[in-house]
């Protein structure tokens, strides 16, 4: 048996391999993320527009901290469900209105930034309760006193 003096690259093959198979999984994740995104953004902007028409009114919208607190903030808009933790903004910007507790919120108001909308609103929460967003957008829409 003949010894052989080449490296054995059979283990950095294996790391490229898999590093452009992880990137690849990333950039796939991203694309469909990037997608489902636009097709909410959509369905927002029809509900904005229809409640701008027909109601509901926009409200005052408050962020809440994970203690309970409530803080004001500089949106008006809709809420989306009875914990009033998610929220469409007259913008038609979605937001998480979960915040982390501060003094200084509490003084001059909570500041939430916009999130990329789920078609599936709290998909992969930990309490188990999604809905798609189709859904709570139009009960909004029913909910209105026309």
């Amino acid at each position: 048996m003949a010894y052989d003096s080449r490296p054995d690259t059979s283990g950095e093959d294996w790391r490229e391999r898999r590093a452009r198979a992880v990137a690849h999984h990333f950039a796939e994740l991203e694309r469909r993320r990037e997608a489902e995104a636009a097709q909410a953004m959509s369905l927002i902007a029809d509900f904005v527009s229809a409640a701008r028409e027909s109601g509901p009114p926009a409200v005052p919208l408050r962020a809440r901290s994970y203690t309970g607190r409530t803080y004001r903030t500089s949106l008006r808009g809709w809420y989306l469900d009875h914990a009033r933790t998610i929220a469409i903004s007259e913008a038609g910007e979605y937001y998480s209105l979960l915040v982390p507790p501060s003094a200084r919120s509490w003084l001059t108001g909570a500041d939430p930034a916009p999130r990329p909308p789920r078609l599936i609103v709290g998909e992969g929460a930990r309490d188990g309760e999604s809905m798609p967003l189709a859904t709570l957008l139009q009960r909004l829409l029913t909910a209105a006193p026309s």
